[in-house]
């Protein structure tokens, strides 16, 4: 019998945009209208990055103290992510809300900083009140505005020009496309001068030591290996069943062979056993220095987790013996503890 292929994604999309009624293809409409009129929003922003924007980013990289972004209603929550990715990419920043710095919140901004204004009018009461009392301190003052015109940008230092030609709402009313554009310039902002500032894999990563990131680039193997009597380790003149015992006890399939002075001769693992196994060695004679792998690969506890996970992965081998420059054991790190540290 005929069985017809599996459609492609084209025709699948085809197929559930056939199965919409027109209510939802109505609503699908609204929804890419929406996305485009946004779009468009960011793309007119584009031509405006210039002497304006080179100046807003002199000024935060000359700031000997934090910015201080500040933005009342939905600019609010925009000014809110806005210091959060400064902040998260070298250049420390926080928000503080207008309407809260007029009874108090105003002592957290001092002569050292730069503050940042959001509005789309440009004219926002709560903010409009309080930018004397920041002038007066004598801080740079860049607003976010959609009104060059307006009473905010005419006091700032530096206006940037976040206007947009309309709403993506289709009453006009609902901030949309003029909170996006904010949020984009906002993110221009941050990367510009996260590249001045030369900011590296390694300082994100000391912003965000509980990501994915963090731990590979900050996660040691000293701070995940285990040590003293979770090591398994014998003497080069253990017997072979010992050896056997110690493998088991450990739970890592392989015991680390050292000598009296704690210096690493070797391992010996589940294939050094297997391969004594097939040989018919007599294990209640047999000696641990007889059957196990001499050398073997070892890794330092400076070095980090994601080097000793590559070590794993390109040598096939599930632990590690942790060895200091003279080759003394000081621990063991297996796949379990990469696991449990999320490195992997």
């Amino acid at each position: 019998m005929f069985e017809p292929s599996a459609p492609t994604p084209a025709t699948a999309a085809q197929a559930v945009d056939h199965a919409l009624d027109q209510a939802d293809v109505s609503l699908c409409k609204l929804g890419q209208a929406v996305l485009e009129n946004e779009a468009d929003a960011i793309r007119a922003l584009i031509p405006r990055i210039g002497a304006h924007f080179a100046r807003a980013c002199r000024l935060m990289l000359a700031c000997k103290g934090r910015v201080v972004v500040c933005g009342m209603g939905k600019s609010g929550h925009i000014g809110n992510k806005i210091a959060a990715t400064l902040a998260s990419v070298g250049t420390p920043a926080f928000f503080v809300h207008p309407a809260e710095a007029s009874h108090g919140d105003l002592g957290m901004i001092t002569r050292n900083d730069v503050v940042l204004v959001l509005s789309n009018s440009g004219e926002t009461d709560e903010i409009i009140n309080i930018l004397p009392i920041i002038r007066r301190l004598g801080v740079a003052l860049i607003s976010m505005t959609g009104n060059p015109g307006s009473k905010m940008a005419r006091l700032a230092d530096v206006n940037l020009d976040v206007g947009v030609r309309q709403e993506a709402c289709p009453l006009g009313l609902a901030p949309t496309s003029s909170t996006t554009a904010a949020l984009a310039m906002g993110d221009a902002l941050a990367i510009a001068l996260l590249d001045a500032r030369h900011f590296s894999q390694e300082d994100f990563a000391r912003t965000h030591p509980a990501g994915s990131l963090g731990r590979r680039l900050l996660l040691h193997i000293g701070d995940i290996m285990r040590t003293g009597d979770a090591i398994p380790r014998v003497f080069d003149d253990t017997p072979f069943s010992d050896a056997l015992l110690e493998i088991t006890r450990k739970e890592l399939g392989l015991t680390v062979v050292i000598d009296v002075e704690n210096k690493v001769l070797g391992v010996f693992t589940d294939g050094d056993l297997r391969r004594a196994l097939d040989a018919r060695v007599d294990v209640h004679k047999a000696k641990v220095a007889q059957l196990m792998t001499r050398g073997g690969v070892t890794i330092e506890a400076d070095r980090l987790a994601a080097e000793g996970l590559n070590v794993m992965q390109s040598r096939k081998v599930n632990a590690l013996p942790v060895v200091d420059g003279r080759r003394m054991l000081v621990g063991i790190v297996g796949m379990h503890d990469m696991l449990r540290s999320r490195i992997v």
